[in-house]
Order: C-alpha cells, then sequence, then structure tokens
C-alpha cells in the first residue's frame, strides 16, 4: 500500500477547514500542522513535508533555510497570488512546482480600487470623519474640490488577472485607461503607456503589480515626482512597491492628493506611523481582497490543486516554470 502524502499546513488558515477542504482524499494523505505554530515547528514540521500549504502572511516564510529542511518537499501551494514569503528560485533549484492561488480575488480587489477611487475623489472618509465629530463642513468639503471618477485619467500598474479587471472596471464608468507591464497585452482595450508616462497621465494610480525584486521601490520618490498636480495613489498591491515613506513625502509636498492603501512596508503599520494620522489618506488592513465570494474561491482553489497533486494530476497556477506534474521524492 502506498504511504500516505505528508500535508504541512501553515498558520492562519484554520486547522478545521484545512480538514474540511482535504478531506475528500481520506486515507491517501496525513495533514499536519506546525507544532508549535513557530519557526521551530515550521523546520520540524518540514521535515518530512512532502507539500506544504503556505502561510500568506508571511510570518512563517519558506525562506532558503526552511527549504534546505525540507527534503521531501514536491509541491508549495499559496493560499494567495503572492509569493513573496517563498525563496522560490531555492525552491525552482530544487525543480519544486510553487503554485499561489491567481485570480481568486481579482473581482473583489478590483471592486476596492475603484471603491477607494470614489472615496478619495468625493473626500467621503474626511466628511464622515467631519460629521461624526460634530460638525457640518459643506462648504469646506465643496473648498476641497471634490471630482466625478468618470473624468479622471486611470493609470493601472500590472495587468494580470487583477490589473486587467480593475482596468475592465473604470473603463465601464467611463474613464480613460491606460496600462503599464512588463509585456505589452496586444489583447488590451486599454492603452499600454511606458511607466514614467503612465505616471506623468494618470490623475488616478492603480498600483496592481506583484513585489519583485524588480518593483520594490518601482515608485519611489523620483517616480511618484513625475504625478500630475493633484494626483491619486491607490496601492492594492504590496508594500514596498511603493514605500511608505515616498507616498507621504507626496502628500506632505501636495504632488498626491490622497492616497488609499491597502498595504504597507510593514504589516501591521505601526501605531505611531504618520499615516495613520494623515487626513487625506484612506487606510485598509490588507483586506482588499477579503470579500465572501473571494474566499470561496480561493478555498476551492487550494482544495482542488492539493488534491490534483495528490492523484497525480497536473496542478494549475505554477509560477515558476517547473513541471506542474508533482512527484514524490
Amino acid at each position: 500500500m502506498t504511504a500516505p502524502w505528508r500535508i504541512l499546513s501553515l498558520p492562519p488558515i484554520d486547522e478545521a477547514v484545512v480538514r474540511g477542504l482535504l478531506a475528500p482524499l481520506g486515507d491517501a494523505a496525513e495533514v499536519r500542522f506546525p507544532e508549535p505554530a513557530d519557526r521551530s515547528g515550521l523546520l520540524a514540521g518540514l521535515a518530512d513535508a512532502e507539500i506544504v500549504i503556505g502561510d500568506f502572511t508571511g510570518r512563517l516564510a519558506l525562506d532558503a533555510e526552511a527549504v534546505a529542511a525540507a527534503p521531501r518537499l514536491a509541491f508549495v501551494q499559496m493560499p494567495a497570488v503572492g509569493t513573496d514569503s517563498l525563496d522560490v528560485p531555492a525552491l525552482t533549484a530544487r525543480d519544486v512546482p510553487v503554485a499561489n492561488a491567481a485570480g481568486f480575488n481579482r473581482r473583489g480587489v478590483a471592486e476596492w480600487a475603484v471603491g477607494a477611487a470614489f472615496a478619495l475623489c468625493r473626500h467621503l472618509a474626511w466628511g464622515d470623519r467631519a460629521v461624526r465629530a460634530g460638525g457640518w463642513p459643506q462648504l469646506e468639503l465643496a473648498a476641497r474640490r471634490p471630482r466625478e471618477l468618470h473624468a479622471q485619467r486611470v493609470g493601472v500598474v500590472g495587468f494580470g488577472a487583477i490589473g486587467s479587471e480593475i482596468a475592465r472596471l473604470f473603463q465601464a464608468l467611463g474613464c480613460e485607461v491606460s496600462y503599464w507591464t512588463r509585456r505589452p497585452r496586444p489583447e488590451a482595450s486599454a492603452t499600454y503607456r511606458d511607466l514614467d508616462d503612465l505616471v506623468g497621465s494618470s490623475d488616478v494610480l492603480v498600483l496592481a503589480v506583484p513585489l519583485t525584486g524588480e518593483t520594490r521601490g518601482l515608485l519611489g520618490p523620483d517616480r511618484l515626482a513625475l504625478l500630475p498636480d493633484d494626483a491619486l495613489l491607490v496601492n492594492v498591491a504590496r508594500g514596498g512597491i511603493a514605500p511608505d515613506d515616498a507616498v507621504l513625502a507626496a502628500l506632505e509636498s501636495g504632488r498626491l492628493a490622497g492616497a488609499a492603501l491597502d498595504v504597507f512596508d510593514s504589516e501591521p503599520l505601526p501605531d505611531d506611523h504618520p499615516l495613520r494620522s494623515h487626513d487625506r489618506v484612506l487606510l485598509s488592513p490588507h483586506a482588499a481582497g477579503a470579500s465572501d465570494r473571494s474566499q470561496l474561491n480561493l478555498v476551492a482553489m487550494v482544495r482542488d490543486n492539493v488534491v490534483a497533486a495528490v492523484r497525480g494530476e497536473d496542478v494549475q497556477n505554477v509560477v515558476n516554470g517547473v513541471d506542474p506534474q508533482v512527484r514524490r521524492r
């Protein structure tokens, strides 16, 4: 009889949820969890793990040391789009396929980006705070020059599953939409521009690109200085692509009229960080994709891929170019 596959599932996905998802595998798989749920438990659990369901928070990262501690590792499934908590080159060198959950939250994140742009254009959060504080700032709100979203030029940085959906929704509202990505999409209905041109011609700039070595600091002080006066920034990508200090400096200089930020350099955002008290910033706790529909999509994708791996079928959404048929070591 073939020994069961050993699956190590990392926090924060609840143990009961994982066991329920993988119940169809029956005796073909043995599901384990790090004990304790810290670095030491991770390294101990990796000693005989064959499949790992990753930690989307990045707290228990599969770095080079962790990869080296997993001699039998055959497949890594991230319950997220981003893979920045993994040492992907180390896994690739070991011929370990790495899959993400590309597209699971594309609509949820895109709707958040559009909603955040609406909120910035009409100063919704500022008005709400002022009225709750006992004010009635009709004239002050008008002095802030609220805008109609359809009249804004929108630039989207990144044009994967999420970026293309963001572009589609803004176009449906009547916005002129342009985009930048490393490989232009001939089929895209939005207009391709090089990055500096895109930044310099966007009234609303939306970041939807993965965090990699190439994109870290992509929107630093020099590039943010190219923005038109009174531009707005919406970041649903990752912290570090537009570093917090650079965004804050652009706000203080007046280059940015407002920013909606779902992600930050360090998460949670430090209690004393000046972004927390800035009245032209809309803050969100890295939850743009946290809709009920997105979560259903996510668990289905994780389940389907892990089941496929155990059954010898090709897994989907492999991001590192390794053969999608998972093989035991």
